[in-house]
């Protein structure tokens, strides 16, 4: 089943004149802030995982604690920070984060910090365990000092997260659900082909696979030697919502018996996801909508993104570029990151992101927020220029949103997106790979405490005097699933690299030993 995001009713009721309220006190507070990181301020992080699928337990912890990384805002003096989970997080977990903070004592950052937590394990967003608990919601409203200096992070918004928002009494930094629309696959290519992005040709707003044999007929005419086609759920996250339909064997396009053709191809697609099904599949465009696109090809083949934020101010500011790692049947799921991407083609397609960046301004949006592409290499009269083409839109924060910020916060550099290239104050360069799914049953024997004492005993652990090593992520999974992520950081891409491989090696052999019997 794919991951969904859970739609706004659109129907408007007193709760939504309150959240504009709200959301106008972002303006003086983020001035305040960008002006002088002195200022007393109030964070409420709550990374509820407000999706149609449902994760397990241990897992979906995981996911919640894969936003800790916000714990090293505490190095800012005077800002306090209360991280909401649905189970309480293992101390040594928070431990090692603080001890990640540079120039402030971890004593006096902890003092700063607040945990809290339903202590429901279930499947349920975070944000909805929250919103049925008052007595829980009055103690997170009388740990903020100030409301007028206090705001709410979420992972994403839906009207989950804008009703907490207003049962809390702060603003939220993300983007209103109303503009939920702009974020799926239908919205996003509305707006690439309003503001002249480059993108596949193809069809959005699909509610039946009949129309998606019906939008194949047309883009088959118009490009006859179209081989592969992407059939897209509008608010399927990571590639799960998505699945291939080869075309190779349909007859030519308008010849007898095309469309029936077609439509057993369709019903042949293959799901990025192996729990899908086409009946529910079915059901699920439907209810929700799609599109189908070409399927770009080519000789070399990239998936790289770019991320942007619009600031309560009205700026759009330009943050980052990464090359995606893929994998999955047809290579749509996301894995993991390399950054910054390829300066062949990094500049190019945040200058293409800069034109829906300041679209989404227009349109009132405000937060982070990232766009996909997929760049391709042809021989082309004796060139190898890349062309890239934009693919979906992303409202929220995502799988490079935790690595990249990780290294920001760590190292207080900032990313050149002229040039393609992060330095750090000292003018150093610094890279990054990262991933979510470092996974191996062989990691269950692993706990918290085995982590860190192996990063340090094998010199990966990150070395704030060099500003090079490893940070570990979601390692609350480790113990049931084997499951972990983790950021290699370096002076190049080809070190971030072999960094991150060994990672993975020390990983292997240190499971390897474990399995064997006492005295072996």
């Amino acid at each position: 089943m794919s991951e969904t995001t859970i739609l706004p009713t659109n129907v408007p009721d007193e709760g939504d004149a309150r959240f504009d309220e709200l959301q106008r006190r972002l303006v003086p507070l983020w001035t305040s802030i960008a002006e002088f990181n002195q200022t007393p301020q109030t964070i409420v992080v709550v990374p509820s995982l407000s999706l149609d699928k449902a994760f397990p337990g241990a897992m979906q912890q995981a996911y919640e604690e894969r936003y800790l990384f916000l714990l090293l805002l505490l190095r800012q003096p005077r800002a306090r920070l209360i991280y909401i989970t649905s189970e309480a997080i293992h101390p040594a977990v928070i431990d090692y984060y603080l001890d990640l903070l540079p120039g402030v004592l971890a004593w006096h950052a902890k003092q700063r910090l607040t945990l809290l937590s339903p202590l429901e394990g279930s499947s349920r967003p975070l944000s909805q365990k929250l919103l049925e608990r008052p007595r829980l919601l009055e103690r997170i409203r009388s740990l903020i000092a100030d409301p007028m200096r206090a705001h709410l992070v979420p992972f994403i918004t839906t009207p989950l997260e804008r009703d907490l928002a207003v049962a809390l009494g702060i603003p939220m930094y993300g983007a209103d659900p109303k503009h939920f629309h702009l974020g799926t696959k239908s919205g996003a290519r509305q707006i690439f082909a309003e503001e002249g992005v480059p993108h596949p040709q193809g069809s959005g707003e699909l509610k039946a696979l009949d129309e998606v044999v019906d939008a194949l007929v047309k883009m088959r005419a118009a490009r006859p030697g179209m081989r592969e086609a992407v059939v897209k759920l509008n608010e399927g996250v990571s590639g799960q919502g998505n699945a291939m339909v080869d075309l190779g064997g349909a007859p030519a396009p308008g010849a007898p018996g095309e469309r029936a053709a077609l439509l057993e191809c369709v019903r042949k697609m293959q799901f990025e996801s192996s729990k899908m099904a086409l009946d529910w599949y079915a059901d699920k465009l439907a209810e929700r909508g799609g599109i189908v696109e070409e399927r770009i090809v080519g000789r070399e083949l990239r998936s790289p993104s770019a991320q942007l934020r619009i600031t309560p101010l009205g700026e759009v500011e330009m943050l980052s570029t990464h090359d995606q790692r893929l994998g999955g049947p047809s290579g749509q799921s996301y894995l993991g990151c390399r950054f910054p991407a390829d300066l062949a083609y990094a500049p190019a397609i945040m200058r293409e992101a800069l034109k829906v960046g300041r679209r989404l301004m227009r349109e009132g949006v405000l937060g982070r927020f990232a766009l996909d592409f997929v760049a391709v290499r042809n021989d082309r009269n004796d060139r190898n220029d890349w062309d890239c083409y934009a693919i979906e839109i992303n409202l929220r924060k995502g799988g490079t949103t935790h690595p990249f910020l990780t290294l920001q916060f760590l190292t207080d550099g900032r990313y050149d997106s002229e040039q393609g290239v992060f330095r750090t104050p000292r003018g150093e360069s610094k890279y990054f790979v990262a991933s979510d799914h470092v996974e191996s049953p062989a990691y269950r024997r692993f706990t918290h405490e085995d982590l860190f004492d192996l990063g340090a005993r094998h010199g990966l652990h990150f070395d704030q005097s060099r500003q090079t090593g490893v940070v570990f992520h979601m390692m609350n999974a480790i113990g049931e699933y084997g499951v972990l992520g983790l950021t290699a950081v370096s002076n190049s891409h080809e070190e971030a690299e072999a960094l991150y491989q060994q990672a993975i090696r020390t990983l292997d052999e240190e499971a390897a030993l474990a399995a064997k019997p006492a005295g072996a």
